[in-house]
């Protein structure tokens, strides 16, 4: 996340921003984030809305210690959008996010039709709101990083080196 996009951001999601990267600084010298390009039988991409962040981004997360990044990925995209991975997914790219926390890396990975299922999916207190979105037509308030990526994956651009 580029800082001009935390600007935005209410002073108390801020405040927990900040909260959040000394915990992660004094725990760890480097974090690792993985997320997900899913895309359904209509080229439709999946994106969620959190509870704690404004915006709609891709699923993903933080990897913890002694967890894969794939581990991490098939839970994320369980818990925040009930989609089961039927197949290993596809690395697509590795990005520096310096600007929302130094040292932090993501890697986005592309999930086809007919590699995952999709379960009932419900609100919960980390995910407001999930759903299927053509790439053209992205929701108000779609993250610059995640509108960037879904345009590396759609137009087969070569991925960037920061997020």
């Amino acid at each position: 996340m580029r800082e001009s996009d935390s600007q935005k951001w209410p002073l108390g999601l801020k405040i927990r921003k900040w909260l959040f990267q000394r915990y992660f600084r004094a725990t760890r010298c480097l974090t690792l984030g993985v997320r997900a390009v899913v895309r359904d039988e209509e080229g439709r991409i999946c994106l969620i809305r959190h509870t704690y962040m404004p915006g709609w981004a891709l699923p993903g997360g933080g990897v913890e210690k002694l967890e894969t990044v794939e581990e991490t990925l098939r839970h994320e995209l369980l818990d925040e959008a009930a989609i089961r991975l039927l197949s290993r997914p596809h690395l697509f790219g590795i990005y520096a996010n310096h600007a929302f926390f130094p040292n932090d890396h993501v890697l986005i990975y592309t999930v086809n039709p007919g590699e995952y299922e999709r379960l009932p999916w419900r609100p919960s207190r980390e995910v407001a709101e999930m759903g299927f979105f053509p790439p053209e037509a992205l929701p108000e308030g779609t993250t610059p990083g995640t509108r960037r990526r879904i345009e590396e994956v759609v137009r087969g651009q070569p991925p960037s080196e920061c997020w």
